[in-house]
């Protein structure tokens, strides 16, 4: 079998081994809080939530996200971008876009703001518990809202994506 080559963003063929780039994305859903993380995986076709850090300070928050993209191998980095359901910008858009330029000068990858309408809403819908009528705190959606994000990043950017959560 003949040798193919193609850009970064392209399978590559060798005899009859096939070499993947390594170009996943990271998911981001900032919060004064909380920051939930999800991941793709290397063909951008799932996304899974990687988790949810605690918000500490600025350098300590760049610090544990720079050793979450090189640990995972982030190629790209998207923010949630939490418009009004009229698409307005408040305050937290305002803070959500200086965070992500943030992250762009200071981890030198591709950082993209990204409309997160009713992803919190969708993310509460999908996690098991999270309907509480007893008057508990709810758990923390982070996570399973920045997979949501991620999941409608790629299907609009061409791979059917799937949320894959944990069925405990």
């Amino acid at each position: 079998m003949a040798t193919t080559r193609a850009d970064a963003n392209h399978l590559h063929v060798t005899g009859s081994a096939q070499t993947l780039p390594r170009k996943r994305i990271l998911a981001v859903d900032y919060g004064r809080k909380r920051i939930g993380l999800a991941l793709s995986d290397e063909l951008r076709l799932t996304a899974q939530p990687l988790g949810t850090l605690p918000r500490i300070n600025r350098q300590t928050d760049l610090r544990r996200l720079r050793e979450t993209c090189r640990s995972h191998a982030v190629s790209r980095i998207i923010v949630g971008h939490p418009l009004h359901i009229t698409g307005e910008a408040g305050e937290m858009a305002d803070e959500s876009a200086r965070f992500a330029a943030r992250l762009r000068k200071e981890l030198g990858l591709e950082v993209e703001l990204v409309d997160e309408r009713l992803t919190t809403w969708e993310a509460r819908q999908m996690r098991p518990g999270s309907k509480r009528d007893d008057g508990r705190k709810r758990p923390p959606v982070d996570d399973l809202a920045a997979a949501v994000l991620l999941r409608d990043y790629l299907e609009q950017h061409g791979a059917p994506a799937a949320v894959e959560t944990d069925k405990d």
